[in-house]
C-alpha cells in the first residue's frame, strides 16, 4: 500500500491525534514515557499526579528512596523495574545535564531506562524535533499496512517509515498510527469492518506472534 494513501486515510480518521500522556514539563514527559512501556497511557496518567507531587523534578527523584517510588507506581506492571529505570534516568540527568532532559538521541539513550523509542517520543514531544517513535501500535500497523515487512526489526520499521513519510509529518503520523492501532486496528480482534484499508491489509497473512521486537 502506498504511504500517501495511508496518510490521507489517517488524516480523515484521526485529524487530532495527540500524545495522551499527561505532563506539565519535559521532566514529567520523560518519566511518563519510561513508565508507559508495556502498559496503557491511562494507567500511567493515574499514577503520575501523586508521583510528581512527591518528586517534582529530577533532583527529588534522584535522591528518593527506591521503595517509596515503587509504592507510588505499584499499580503498574513491572513497577519495580520501572522505579529503578526512572530513578536511574533522573540520576543521569542530574549528574550530567544539571537536571534537564537532553534533546539529542545520543544523549537521551545514554540515560538509564531510555531506549530509542522513548528518546524519539521525548525529542518530538518536549522539543518539537522531527522524530518518529515505533511502539507496539506503530509496529503492528506498519506491518499490516505493508509499510514494513513482517520480519523487520523495530529499527527497520522506523527507518522505512522515515523514508516513506515526509519529515514534516513524522510527529503527526506517529500519533495517528498510535490512535489507529489503539482505537481501531487492535492487536486482537481488529475492527476490520470499519477500516478503510480492509481488503488491502495483511492482517491474518503472516504469523504476528513471530514478529521481531
Amino acid at each position: 500500500m502506498k504511504a500517501q494513501t495511508v496518510l490521507e486515510a489517517l488524516d480523515e480518521l484521526f485529524p487530532d491525534a495527540h500524545c495522551e500522556l499527561e505532563h506539565a514539563d519535559n521532566y514529567q514527559m520523560a518519566v511518563a514515557v519510561v513508565l508507559s512501556a508495556q502498559t496503557t497511557d491511562a494507567s500511567v496518567n493515574r499514577v503520575t499526579p501523586a508521583l510528581f507531587e512527591q518528586y517534582p523534578d529530577a533532583f527529588a527523584l534522584a535522591r528518593a528512596d527506591l521503595p517509596d517510588i515503587e509504592r507510588c507506581i505499584a499499580s503498574l506492571g513491572l513497577y519495580r523495574n520501572k522505579a529503578k529505570a526512572i530513578q536511574g534516568m533522573a540520576r543521569g540527568m542530574v549528574e550530567r545535564f544539571d537536571g534537564a532532559v537532553p534533546d539529542s538521541m545520543e544523549e537521551l539513550v545514554s540515560l538509564p531506562g531510555v531506549g530509542r523509542k522513548c528518546a524519539n517520543v521525548i525529542m518530538s514531544e518536549c522539543y518539537g524535533l522531527p522524530a518518529l517513535a515505533v511502539d507496539t501500535h506503530v509496529s503492528r500497523v506498519s506491518r499490516r499496512l505493508g509499510l514494513a515487512k513482517p520480519e523487520d526489526t523495530l529499527l527497520d520499521v522506523e527507518t522505512k517509515l522515515k523514508r516513506k513519510i515526509p519529515k514534516e509529518r513524522w510527529i503527526k503520523t506517529h500519533h495517528q498510527l498510535i490512535f489507529f492501532g489503539r482505537y481501531l486496528c487492535h492487536a486482537r480482534n481488529p475492527e476490520c469492518g470499519r477500516c478503510p484499508f480492509e481488503g488491502s491489509c495483511r492482517y491474518g497473512k503472516f504469523d504476528e506472534a513471530k514478529v521481531k521486537h
